[in-house]
């Protein structure tokens, strides 16, 4: 008569039958894992197309990026834009800038300074109306406008009194899809060429002039907008990129 298996017994058939399963599941996850190994190391890394060449270092005539004091304006002794004429001061710096340009249209674009040579009233030469905000956080206004080029693209300035004389702290040429501006900060909306997308541009005072402080791109539901603008994002917190 065959002997009855005791507790023992089916103890170590148990731990054996679990151990089994455990090899197999685990195979199975080692399999699966060198599997996403493999694919993962298949991956080529970046490459670079002509790493050989760079561009030249731009020349002062290309330097957008850099504070100009505006010629022919005369000195603001409070250090406030609002004691300046915006209309004279815009068509002082681009026919300056024209000037300096050389023609390369990389500074500004040779129409915005042609609207506004002979420009008389603001609105009749695309300038834009002039908004006055404290942008430096010393409780002067610099001077915000910009000047519509050919229905689509516009030329942006930035103006700021430095020892009295006008300068130009910020010069950008966009499709100006939409500018807001929230605690010191400009966030200016760029079109891309997936309407899905706008490039939201950052600027704040960096002590010399408006600087970049964040790029990024930005999901775009115009349609749905309640607001008037095309897209509303938060500006940075104060001090640099969130």
């Amino acid at each position: 008569m065959a002997e009855r298996a005791g507790p023992d017994r089916r103890r170590v058939r148990w731990l054996l039958l679990a151990g089994c399963l455990v090899a197999v599941l685990t195979g199975c996850a080692d399999m699966e894992g060198l599997h996403r190994d493999g694919a993962a190391a298949s991956v080529a890394p970046p490459e670079p197309l002509w790493p050989q060449d760079r561009p030249s270092p731009p020349g002062p005539e290309q330097q957008r990026g850099r504070p100009f004091t505006v010629p022919g304006i005369a000195k603001v002794a409070s250090g406030d834009m609002r004691d300046a004429d915006p209309l004279a001061v815009v068509k002082a710096d681009l026919t300056a800038t024209e000037r300096e340009d050389q023609g390369t249209g990389r500074l500004v674009d040779r129409r915005a300074a042609e609207r506004v040579a002979g420009c008389v009233r603001a609105a009749g030469c695309g300038v834009r109306e002039p908004v006055l905000r404290d942008l430096t956080d010393d409780g002067r206004a610099e001077l915000i406008t910009a000047v519509d080029i050919d229905g689509r693209a516009s030329e942006m300035r930035v103006y700021h009194v430095v020892d009295g004389s006008v300068t130009r702290v910020f010069s950008r040429r966009a499709v100006l899809e939409g500018v807001e501006l929230a605690a010191g900060h400009l966030a200016i909306r760029e079109p891309t060429s997936n309407d899905r997308f706008v490039y939201v541009s950052h600027y704040g005072w960096d002590g010399r002039m408006m600087a970049l402080i964040e790029l990024k791109l930005d999901t775009c539901r115009a349609l749905k907008q309640t607001s008037g603008l095309p897209c509303v994002t938060p500006s940075p917190p104060p001090g640099g990129p969130s």
